[in-house]
């Protein structure tokens, strides 16, 4: 149970503190909802100083909701390419259209509606409506939930829905009620800056003289977290197709899967794994006139996931050009790819 420590004025603290310590970033300039949400979503799994960059050229290609609602996917996924999670792209661009059919393409700033737009989930809807209608609700993200579990010794798990929802109820309680959106911005800087997971700054926190697991030296065993799952191990295997007029091969994915709408390499499917490079050849014969003994491996790399270790084999062939799904290697900065795979064309165009 989140058990509330009453003489914490952690509000007038909290604030108090950021007017000192506010971090200058791109979006705090400014209080329309657009910028914001999109300042939120690209922050999701995605550290500041990569955000700040993805942010710029994201506002700079999609300025409003409307643009955003009419752009190409593809476009849309090339703009993305390298932050990973690409679902998040693709549900903006649902709620963009969600914006322009049901809010006449004025982007919503209260809770309510906020949480209706695909890809917005409380802490965004949350963020969104304290900053910009200075709505009181808190926000909890991996940041608050660190200090709040430190702050009052939380021993449950931080990351079940039960504590989630405790420590939500606890911060609505304790939020500015003039400046909620700064309140939210001010602890999630904090838990960012001071309150990190495992460079804790304890010596400079306001809150050392509060804080239960600094007084009962246990901060390093906050927060509680339920077992995690193992990432499953997983091998796939391209092949870096090349025509003999000099042109690529692509296939588009289909629109499921955590690559979806984006292209890659000629995908060798089979099991058992490892594949061999005579499964390789035998797939590839399929559908393309090659010499097998010109067929090498050119590169293994590992690329981690949340949930999965992916080990990535390249092959690389030349083959004679069939007229399918080639492309010129001119177009390839139009094309949207995997990370992985996006570093591998980097390598050799």
């Amino acid at each position: 149970m989140v058990q509330a420590i009453s003489d914490i004025n952690l509000s007038d603290k909290l604030i108090k503190w950021f007017l000192s310590n506010k971090r200058d970033l791109p979006w705090r300039k400014t209080k329309e909802p657009y910028s914001v949400w999109v300042s939120e979503i690209i922050l999701q799994q995605t550290r500041i100083e990569t955000g700040i960059k993805y942010y710029y050229s994201f506002i700079k290609k999609y300025p409003n909701v409307k643009l955003l609602a009419k752009s190409n996917k593809q476009q849309l996924l090339k703009t993305w390419e390298g932050l990973g999670y690409y679902s998040r792209a693709l549900n903006m661009h649902k709620a963009a259209k969600q914006v322009l059919l049901n809010h006449g393409g004025v982007f919503p700033k209260d809770y309510q509606s906020l949480i209706n737009l695909p890809g917005v989930g409380d802490y965004t809807a949350s963020a969104i409506s304290s900053i910009c209608n200075n709505e009181k609700e808190a926000v909890v993200d991996g940041n608050v939930l660190r200090f709040i579990s430190r702050l009052l010794k939380i021993d449950e798990p931080i990351n079940s829905f039960k504590t989630k929802k405790q420590i939500k109820k606890y911060l609505n309680e304790k939020i500015s009620l003039k400046n909620p959106g700064d309140f939210n911005e001010a602890i999630m800087d904090f838990g960012s800056t001071v309150c990190k997971a495992k460079k804790f700054l304890c010596q400079s926190c306001i809150f050392s003289l509060d804080c239960q697991a600094h007084l009962s030296n246990t901060v390093k065993n906050y927060p509680i977290k339920s077992n995690k799952i193992k990432p499953v191990k997983k091998e796939m295997n391209y092949v870096i197709i090349i025509s003999d007029d000099k042109k690529i091969y692509l296939n588009k994915r289909s629109d499921k899967g955590i690559w979806k709408n984006l292209f890659e390499f000629f995908l060798v499917k089979g099991d058992p794994m490892p594949i061999t490079k005579s499964m390789v050849v035998k797939s590839l014969s399929k559908k393309f006139n090659f010499n097998s003994n010109k067929l090498r491996l050119h590169k293994s790399i590992i690329h981690k996931l949340s949930h999965m270790d992916l080990k990535i084999n390249f092959y690389m062939i030349e083959v004679k050009n069939n007229g399918g799904k080639m492309y010129d290697f001119s177009s390839l900065n139009e094309i949207p790819f995997p990370k992985p795979l996006k570093v591998i064309i980097d390598d050799f165009v």
